[in-house]
């Protein structure tokens, strides 16, 4: 695994992308309650943000290049 720009660029597209499905999902669900508690969003979506970025870490991005495979140039 090559922890360049690249592999930082896609670890934290990934994460933000988590991060917002993360919220909306809470959201969605404190919605049919009535009432959204915005602390359990933030907590949540932070909390999933810093585990997208652990496991990206840990193993790897199919979306970031590797040492024998070059990035894509589209």
């Amino acid at each position: 695994m090559m922890m360049n720009k690249e592999f930082w660029i896609a670890a934290l597209i990934r994460a933000i992308r988590t991060l917002a499905q993360t919220a909306i999902g809470t959201i969605a669900a404190a919605k049919v309650f009535a009432e959204v508690d915005w602390l359990m969003v933030l907590s949540a979506s932070g909390l999933a943000a810093v585990l997208s970025l652990l496991t990206s870490i840990a193993t790897g991005l199919p979306e970031a290049p590797t040492p024998t495979q070059p990035p894509d140039e589209g």
